[in-house]
């Protein structure tokens, strides 16, 4: 792939870096598809449990590609791909962890949204700018972060384009700890591989469960975790997990 790199760093885990160092990461739509290519062939892949995305020390994307989105015009940019794009990314089935040093800006900021558990370097900074530009985020960014912080907080964000820092991002939510920027990332596979030993199935409808609770009602959720929980019943890895806990061993799960 040309604009990502990818590898398995642990059973289980794979790591995609973004890589366009010298555009600072800013996404653009061949960026988006090779992410999505690639998350297909990582849904479909059994032995793989987590994904962490992740940019560089420096920068995780600084923004959309200005030189894609000033080509566009109110034709064009109705045909553009983006929204396909990333409900696509929205759609993925597994736990994305998104660790995040320096600039996480506009469709980087975005970005980070669609990942389940955020992770932040020090030196972490998250902004909306696109009020700059006569533009309003169009990824999902005042949705999204409205549904993490409320509303008062993202309107002030997407209409100033101020900055938040790592520990404003903890405080309310937008991540969920900040550790030394040399180490973000390895704790955010730290983090994956733990998950990564836990039952599959039932790590996924924990993910969609969680993905939903802003779409029903708290009587339809309860409901649907009721389903979730039962139809669990009927899987071996919840029959390993309770014989490993009362034979006081390590279950070894299969995703069956």
């Amino acid at each position: 792939m040309e604009f990502l790199k990818s590898q398995q760093v642990k059973s289980g885990v794979m790591l995609i870096e973004l890589n366009r160092p010298e555009k600072r990461n800013a996404l653009n739509n061949a960026t988006l598809q090779e992410l999505v290519t690639l998350l297909k062939h990582i849904d479909a892949d059994i032995s793989i449990k987590t994904v962490v995305i992740t940019g560089n020390e420096q920068c995780f994307a600084a923004g959309a590609d200005l030189n894609e989105l000033a080509a566009l015009d109110v034709v064009s940019i109705q045909q553009d791909q983006r929204p396909l794009l990333w409900k696509q990314i929205d759609e993925f089935s597994k736990p994305i962890i998104v660790a995040v040093n320096g600039f996480a800006f506009g469709a980087g900021f975005e970005l980070a949204l669609h990942g389940d558990i955020v992770l932040t370097g020090e030196n972490a900074q998250f902004a909306l700018p696109e009020i700059g530009l006569g533009m309003l985020p169009g990824a999902g960014g005042t949705q999204r972060l409205a549904r993490l912080v409320g509303q008062q907080l993202t309107m002030r964000w997407a209409m100033t384009g101020e900055r938040i820092s790592a520990q404003t991002a903890l405080q309310h939510g937008i991540s969920s700890q900040i550790c030394p920027t040399p180490l973000t990332v390895q704790y955010a596979i730290e983090l994956a591989e733990k998950i990564a030993k836990q039952a599959p199935l039932a790590i996924r409808v924990i993910k969609q469960s969680l993905k939903s609770i802003h779409e029903v009602t708290l009587s339809q959720g309860l409901k649907q975790e009721r389903q979730h929980f039962v139809w669990l019943a009927a899987t071996q890895d919840r029959q390993e997990g309770i014989n490993a806990f009362l034979e006081k061993r390590q279950p070894k799960f299969r995703g069956v």
